[in-house]
């Protein structure tokens, strides 16, 4: 930002004693109405001193040499103007004196900057971010601290050396050394993107490295289970206690939406009447602090009634006996084996079944689907409404019967 105006003026700086001839001779710098004064470290005597060309009087070779000195002094003052506003800084006149003082402001490092943010996301989890964002902000931080170890062989670098190779090289750092697919890659240059438009918007970094950069995420297949699948899991009957639990949480987010973290922290009292007098579950998701409120189904209310009693829930309050995050994904590896299903079930398939197989397929509105999930908008919804061919079997042959009873054909 260029100053509206600018002056300088060198002054003998009155002394303690003011009966003093020989004074030091200052500098005044001012700039948009704002002044600071500066020593030169030469002096000169009052009696030969040109109030209003701010020079010494006289012919003395010494007189000359103060003279060149302060015309000298002059252009570093103007130069180091110019050098602020090349870079984009805003001009001041303090700016300026610390510069000539070698008063110099440390520069900003990127690692320095990326943990005051994530020390400001920490101080306001609970508030305006969920736990896991914090957390993914923590990995993210993780991971450029280890990108600039590896990549420059340095614990940090400074903001203004961030360019489109540092953002390149970074991504195929994520990719090859990580092992992240393309878009958990893109996920985490997300979140270093956050950062970084920081440092613009505070004029750190004069221009955005990732303006010629694309975070394009890559289309993905959301896997869910077929209804038959689901059938096949809860009627099947184990031997072993834990896989009845298990299969009964994952079952239960099946028909509830719930993601693993909402599930475990699911109390029976957030199970309450709803407006039609009806059992629903009023809770908050611990992913974005957003409510979701849906009705609860009959085999999900089915489900939390079966473990009322069970030491876990009746100590703690808790609907359901939740093991670790962990152990329920290997635990749902072997029911899938146990039941013959061809995929790598994990909890989180839970909810995409509930969003695909158990309310869209079922001619749920994608809006109330939206709303139960605890998405922000539809936009986050719609790539769960990708039809699967058992939707699309099922209205064609009902479009089939239609037409055939018009034409009064057989089926």
């Amino acid at each position: 930002m260029l100053e509206k105006s600018f002056g300088l003026m060198f002054f003998l700086k009155q002394p303690k004693n003011k009966e003093e001839d020989n004074r030091f001779v200052y500098l005044k710098i001012t700039v948009d109405g704002k002044a600071v004064e500066l020593s030169t470290k030469r002096r000169c005597e009052k009696s030969k001193w040109n109030v209003h060309a701010g020079r010494a009087l006289g012919t003395k070779e010494s007189t000359r040499e103060l003279n060149q000195y302060l015309d000298s002094f002059e252009r570093q003052v103007f130069q180091v103007k110019r050098c602020l506003n090349d870079s984009e800084r805003t001009v001041t006149a303090m700016a300026i004196k610390d510069i000539l003082t070698g008063n110099i402001e440390k520069p900003k490092m990127i690692m320095e900057v990326f943990q005051q943010h994530n020390d400001q996301m920490k101080a306001l989890e609970g508030i305006d971010f969920a736990a896991g964002t914090v957390e993914r902000y923590h990995v993210s931080l993780e991971h450029t601290r280890s990108f600039i170890k590896w990549m420059y062989k340095a614990d940090d670098k400074p903001i203004k050396e961030l360019d489109h190779e540092f953002i390149s090289q970074y991504a195929f750092w994520l990719k090859t050394v990580r092992k992240c697919n393309h878009n958990t890659t893109m996920k985490y240059l997300a979140n270093f993107k956050k950062v970084v438009l920081i440092c613009v918007k505070n004029r750190w970094l004069p221009g955005d490295p990732f303006a010629n950069f694309k975070l394009t995420k890559k289309p993905v297949e959301k896997a869910a289970l077929t209804e038959s699948e689901l059938i096949r899991i809860i009627e099947r009957k184990f031997i072993s206690e834990r896989l009845d639990i298990v299969r009964d949480v994952f079952v239960f987010s099946c028909y509830t939406g719930l993601a693993y973290a909402d599930v475990r922290n699911l109390k029976r009292s957030d199970i309450r009447k709803g407006l039609d007098n009806k059992d629903w579950i009023f809770v908050k998701r611990q992913k974005t602090n957003s409510p979701s409120n849906l009705p609860l189904l009959a085999q999900a209310r089915q489900i939390i009634s079966s473990y009322s009693k069970h030491p876990k829930c009746a100590d703690s309050g808790l609907a359901l006996p939740v093991l670790t995050n962990q152990k329920m994904n290997a635990y749902l590896k072997e029911i899938a084996d146990l039941c013959g299903i061809n995929m790598e079930l994990t909890f989180h398939i839970a909810r995409h079944t509930f969003a695909t197989t158990v309310t869209l397929n079922n001619g749920v509105p994608i809006e109330s689907v939206s709303k139960m999930l605890g998405h922000a908008s539809i936009k986050q919804t719609q790539h769960y409404a990708k039809t699967q061919d058992y939707k699309i079997s099922k209205d064609m042959l009902q479009l089939a019967k239609s037409l055939n009873k018009k034409n009064r054909l057989e089926v």
